[in-house]
């Protein structure tokens, strides 16, 4: 997967296209991530005796990968990522401006 923690992200599709926001979790065997501020659902919660209160919580859900584009640090557009080989390992790079993500 080419979108990893801690990474900025657009979304380029579905109901929050045009939000931006950074990686907090990546799911790479399900190919998804969850993102601030993005894909936010509501969930009714049931109490709990005392320590949990009844309601409405609104809180973040994963979204597909290839619904969302990275964000270059160096360039600061929406790009595709590519991976070239550097001194032995391998890296991510944009394929805009051929600068190294990692």
């Amino acid at each position: 997967m080419k979108i990893r923690k801690n990474d900025t992200v657009l979304v380029i599709s579905g109901k929050d296209k045009g939000k931006k926001g950074k990686v907090r979790f990546a799911y790479p065997g399900e190919s998804r991530i969850m993102a601030d501020g993005v894909n936010m659902i509501k969930k009714h919660s049931k109490a709990r005796g005392a320590a949990k209160q009844a309601g409405i919580i609104e809180r973040e859900a994963s979204i597909h990968v290839s619904n969302v584009m990275l964000i270059c640090n160096k360039c600061g557009h929406p790009v595709r990522v590519g991976w070239r080989v550097i001194e032995g390992k391998k890296a991510r790079t944009c394929a805009a401006c051929q600068e190294v993500i990692d």
